[in-house]
């Protein structure tokens, strides 16, 4: 399989709801099923040179961290005995990138970002047992469509591979049209629901999950990309960089061999009244 999920705000780090249940069972999916290790292109990480996306190459990343969602510390240094950065892996993928036209740069300075690691850490909670090694792509800032679903048409050999594909963004991600009240007045509750989503929210909200759900193969693709010729994507996406990760992730599963495979809504979470945290799987699932 391959995820796109919505991270949702930083405080989806320690909330329980429907969308961290659903990526703690698809880590657990990934465990069973014996996956070689993670490659995940995150939305906060971007290349602003065309044509160019960037790796992670640090040995020894540190978690970036978040004032107001402070990571729960259960052992001394989770951040370096969970997460492991996958640098033969990084290697690899750059070989298959560059193979299929598009530049890399290798980042020696990448820091984990929370778009990533409260994805990650959800997935692979256990504090005792490191979680499948790491590798993570940027998006590129020009935001071209056609351009990171080649990323994922590059990297989608991997999948034979028992590599785990993800692409971490947002399905209605707006931040000029969140509702911020309940999070700024004290209590810090992104969840809570003063009022309904509003309508242009709800509406891509539905073409997002018709566009991931009820294609397969080379109409996936077509279908993720068309989305941003939507007339309400630049209400629901003000800037472009939550989406690339869905697109990335039509690349990677949207092949003439994946014709058929099964997409689904696994979980879903509003948070801040507009924002919509929708989490799938698309390609089908593991092989047994």
């Amino acid at each position: 399989p391959t995820h796109f999920f919505s991270h949702g705000s930083p405080m989806m780090l320690t909330q329980t709801t429907e969308s961290s249940e659903y990526w703690r069972r698809c880590g657990e999916e990934a465990l069973a099923n014996g996956v070689k290790g993670i490659i995940i292109m995150s939305a906060h990480w971007t290349n602003h040179t065309a044509n160019t996306i960037s790796i992670a190459t640090n040995p020894s990343p540190q978690i970036v961290p978040i004032p107001f969602a402070p990571i729960p510390t259960t052992d001394p240094d989770p951040e370096t005995q969970r997460l492991t950065p996958d640098l033969a892996t990084a290697t690899r993928c750059s070989s298959l990138l560059r193979a299929n036209g598009v530049n890399v740069h290798a980042d020696p300075t990448y820091n984990w970002i929370h778009d990533t690691y409260q994805i990650l850490l959800n997935m692979f909670p256990s504090t005792t047992t490191r979680a499948p090694p790491v590798t993570v792509l940027s998006t590129n800032a020009h935001f071209n469509p056609y351009f990171h679903l080649q990323i994922g048409i590059a990297l989608r050999p991997l999948r034979a591979e028992n590599y785990l594909l993800i692409g971490t963004g947002g399905a209605v991600h707006n931040l000029y049209r969140n509702r911020w009240g309940p999070m700024l007045r004290g209590n810090r509750d992104t969840l809570a629901m003063e009022t309904p989503p509003e309508v242009w929210a709800l509406e891509f909200r539905t073409a997002v999950e018709d566009a991931l759900t009820k294609n397969s193969g080379p109409r996936l693709r077509r279908a993720v990309a068309r989305l941003m010729k939507h007339p309400l994507y630049r209400e629901a996406h003000a800037t472009d960089e939550h989406f690339m990760p869905a697109v990335f992730v039509a690349g990677a599963a949207g092949d003439w061999e994946d014709e058929g495979a099964e997409g689904v809504l696994g979980a879903e979470t509003w948070e801040l009244t507009n924002m919509c945290n929708s989490q799938f799987t698309v390609g089908g699932g593991w092989e047994v």
